[in-house]
């Protein structure tokens, strides 16, 4: 006899679920379409190596495959500017970027410091002189992000908190570059291998400590890349392209859509 019963009381329970759930799809759904976001950063961030330029990006070489990108059309915000650019190192954001950013502005995303840290000139070093000259290049890269970089870092946080006080910073960081012990045959040593990686791994702490200092959100790619470095079977980074020099360490399409976009969507 009381079976009835509770059946209504289970549906009654049922349809007030739905209608919490629903209610809380559709406040996400305005949340997101009230995001002023705005897109910062260095080649990882404008895209380089994933292709689909926007022309009139020119040099900084702004991908429609990139990760703001491609948060943007999955998110509809009620506005986005990408001012990322290839080869930015801290000043040139804290010089050329921000100028999008006000009080209104409720997202951010970042990623610098490598070209601080002369990744490209010890990546380059690597590939054409050799495992002693290619380690020495990386521990002078070690001690610049150890020494130097931190206060490069507070500066162009700081910078950005002064233009954007409401806004959610999410800073990310880069991929371990190499599978050590991976499929590749020939190129660098794995001592050199081991070396680059390691000093990825540093540069992502000083940037950890810095963001969380800041009070900014730290965004950490490298489990995502993992099973998808250089020398992996599916790799998400370019190797060295001799045809597209500037291809070279930078994500690949799926880099970006598979490494950097859920990591910024999942903080977002």
């Amino acid at each position: 006899m009381k079976l009835p019963r509770l059946a209504s009381v289970a549906a009654t329970l049922t349809a007030l679920a739905g209608l919490v759930l629903g209610g809380a799809g559709v406040a996400a759904a305005q949340e997101a379409a009230a995001t002023s976001y705005v897109a910062l950063g260095d080649s990882y961030s404008s895209g380089v190596g994933a292709g689909n330029y926007d022309s009139s990006s020119g040099s900084c070489k702004r991908s429609n495959s990139a990760y703001p990108v491609l948060w943007k059309n999955a998110n509809a915000p009620a506005s986005f500017h990408f001012t990322a650019c290839s080869g930015a190192k801290t000043t040139d954001v804290i010089n050329n970027q921000l100028g999008p950013l006000n009080s209104g502005t409720t997202l951010v995303s970042i990623s610098i410091g490598g070209n601080d840290a002369g990744f490209a000139d010890a990546m380059t070093t690597c590939v054409l002189q050799g495992t002693n000259a290619c380690v020495a290049r990386i521990n002078e890269a070690r001690q610049y992000i150890a020494g130097t970089l931190p206060g490069r870092l507070d500066a162009v946080y700081s910078a950005i908190r002064s233009k954007a006080p409401n806004a959610r910073v999410v800073v990310l960081n880069y991929p371990r570059f190499y599978k050590i012990n991976g499929s590749c045959v020939v190129g660098l040593s794995e001592t050199s291998r081991q070396a680059i990686n390691d000093a990825a791994d540093h540069l992502s702490d000083v940037i950890a400590k810095r963001v969380a200092d800041h009070g900014f959100t730290f965004g950490d790619v490298r489990g995502r890349f993992t099973g998808h470095e250089i020398c992996s079977g599916d790799p998400w980074l370019h190797s060295v392209d001799w045809l597209n020099i500037t291809n070279s360490y930078h994500p690949k399409a799926a880099g970006q859509s598979g490494g950097y976009y859920p990591v910024l969507e999942g903080l977002a």
